[in-house]
C-alpha cells in the first residue's frame, strides 16, 4: 500500500487568468527515480478513477503527461477529452506508431501538446497534430525561444513558456509571441519600488498587525473593518459559509469572537487581510496563499508541531506577501508583529517551520527527491502529505471562488 502524490502547477493565459493546471504524479517508490514528468498507465488510471478532476483543477483544463507505455495502452482514453490536454513527452521517439496513436487521439477529440520542444527536426511528422508547443525557459536560450515562435506561428500552433520564474522572463515570453505561461513568476514581486504602499493595502497590513496575539484589540479590529465596508461583507460571508459549519449565523464582529474564540477569529481576519490585499493580483496568487496556509497547518499535526499550527498557518499565508506588495519579504516581515519562528523560516533560516515550508515548496514543484529529503527532517510524515495537500486545495478553492 502506498500513497499517491499529485502536484499541480498553474498555467496562465496572456491576461494572467488561470487556463489550466499541469498535473504531476509520483506513485510509490518505483516513481522516485523516474523523470518527474513521466506518468505510467497505472498513474493515469489513478487520475481517472481515484481523483476528482473537478477537485484538482476546478473549471480549468488539466495537462497530463504520458510516457510511451501509457500512450500505447490507450490510457488517455480513460480521461474526458474536454477536460484534459495530453502532453507528448520529449522522451518519446516520434515513430510511425507514435504518430498513428496520436492521430487516433486527435480523432477522438483529444488535444495534444508537445513538451520541452527545442526545434529538433525529428518532430516534424508530429507537428501537424500538435496544438501547444511547450518551451522550457530554463533549457532554451534567448535566441532559440524566439526562433521557435517565428518558425511555427503561421501553423496555428500556440506557444506555452514553461518554468517562467521572473517578471522579466514573462515580459520576454510575451514579446516573443508566447500566449501561455507556466512557472512561479506570479509568486515573485513584479518590481521592488521605494514608493509607499497604497493606502488600502496599508489598512490590510494594519489588520494583520491588529490580530497579533500580543496586540489583539477587538475595538481596533472593528474600527479597521469599518474603514472599508467591503471587508465586513467579505468577513461575514466567510464566517457564514458551509466551510465553518456554524449553527448560528454571525452578524457582527463581537458575535464572531464569541462564537469562534479569539484564536480562530484572528485566523479568519488574517485570511481576510491577505485575500483583500491581493485583490489586484492574479487570483491564483490568492489560491496559492490559502493552499499554503491550510497545508502547513494540516502538516503540523503529523509532524508533531500541533502547538505551532497557528504560526504555520500564518507562515503559509504570509509566504506570498512579497508578491502581493511588490517588496522584499524581509522588509514586510520585520514590519509585522509576528513570531520570530515565522520570520526566520520565511527569510531562509533553519527551524522546524522552515522544514515544513521546504516540504511545501518541493511538493508545489513536484520535486519528489527534494520532498523526501525535506520530509525526513520532520520524521515519518511523508505518507500524510498527499492528504494534507488535497484537503488544503479543497479548502482554498472554497474561499478563493
Amino acid at each position: 500500500m502506498y500513497e499517491k502524490f499529485i502536484a499541480r502547477q498553474p498555467i496562465f493565459d496572456d491576461k494572467l487568468k488561470l487556463f489550466a493546471y499541469e498535473l504531476l504524479f509520483r506513485s510509490g517508490p518505483e516513481n522516485f527515480f523516474k523523470p518527474q514528468k513521466e506518468a505510467s498507465s497505472s498513474v493515469i488510471v489513478d487520475a481517472a478513477m481515484l481523483f476528482d478532476l473537478q477537485m484538482l483543477t476546478g473549471n480549468a483544463k488539466a495537462f497530463i503527461n504520458l510516457d510511451l507505455s501509457a500512450l500505447q495502452r490507450g490510457a488517455a482514453r480513460l480521461l474526458p477529452p474536454d477536460r484534459v490536454i495530453i502532453e507528448i513527452l520529449e522522451t518519446i521517439a516520434p515513430t510511425p506508431e507514435v504518430v498513428e496513436l496520436c492521430k487516433q487521439l486527435c480523432a477522438a477529440g483529444y488535444i495534444l501538446a508537445l513538451d520541452d520542444y527545442v526545434g529538433h527536426a525529428k518532430w516534424e511528422p508530429l507537428l501537424p497534430l500538435i496544438k501547444y508547443l511547450k518551451v522550457d525557459f530554463r533549457a532554451a536560450d534567448f535566441d532559440k525561444r524566439a526562433a521557435i515562435v517565428q518558425r511555427h506561428k503561421a501553423n496555428g500552433i500556440q506557444f506555452l513558456a514553461e518554468k517562467v520564474e521572473t517578471q522579466a522572463e514573462l515580459n520576454e515570453a510575451r514579446a516573443h509571441g508566447y500566449s501561455f505561461f507556466q512557472g512561479y513568476f506570479f509568486c515573485k514581486p513584479t518590481m521592488l519600488s521605494t514608493r509607499d504602499i497604497p493606502a488600502n493595502k496599508l489598512v490590510y497590513l494594519r489588520l494583520l498587525e491588529a490580530v497579533s496575539p500580543h496586540d489583539f484589540s477587538h475595538e481596533n479590529v472593528e474600527n479597521l473593518l469599518k474603514s472599508d465596508p467591503s471587508l465586513v461583507y467579505r468577513l461575514l460571508r466567510y464566517l457564514n459559509s458551509p466551510l465553518l459549519g456554524l449553527r448560528a449565523e454571525i452578524h457582527s464582529v463581537s458575535k464572531a469572537i464569541t462564537l469562534l474564540g479569539e484564536i480562530e477569529f484572528r485566523r479568519w481576519i488574517s485570511i481576510l487581510a491577505i485575500v483583500a490585499m491581493a485583490g489586484d493580483k492574479p487570483p491564483e496568487l490568492i489560491r496559492t496563499a490559502l493552499t499554503r496556509g491550510f497545508f502547513c497547518e494540516a502538516l503540523s499535526h503529523p509532524a508533531g508541531l500541533s502547538h505551532q499550527s497557528s504560526d504555520l498557518f500564518l507562515m503559509g499565508l504570509l509566504s506570498v506577501t512579497d508578491a502581493i506588495l511588490d517588496r522584499p519579504i524581509q522588509e514586510i516581515l520585520y514590519s509585522l508583529p509576528i513570531s520570530e519562528g515565522i520570520r526566520t523560516a520565511l527569510c531562509g533560516g533553519a527551524n522546524p517551520l522552515r522544514d515544513i515550508y521546504e516540504v511545501l515548496l518541493a511538493y508545489e514543484r513536484a520535486d519528489w527527491p527534494a520532498l523526501s529529503l525535506a520530509a525526513k527532517r520532520l520524521g515519518p510524515v511523508e505518507s500524510a502529505i498527499p492528504d494534507c495537500y488535497t484537503a488544503a486545495t479543497t479548502r482554498a478553492a472554497t474561499l478563493a471562488n
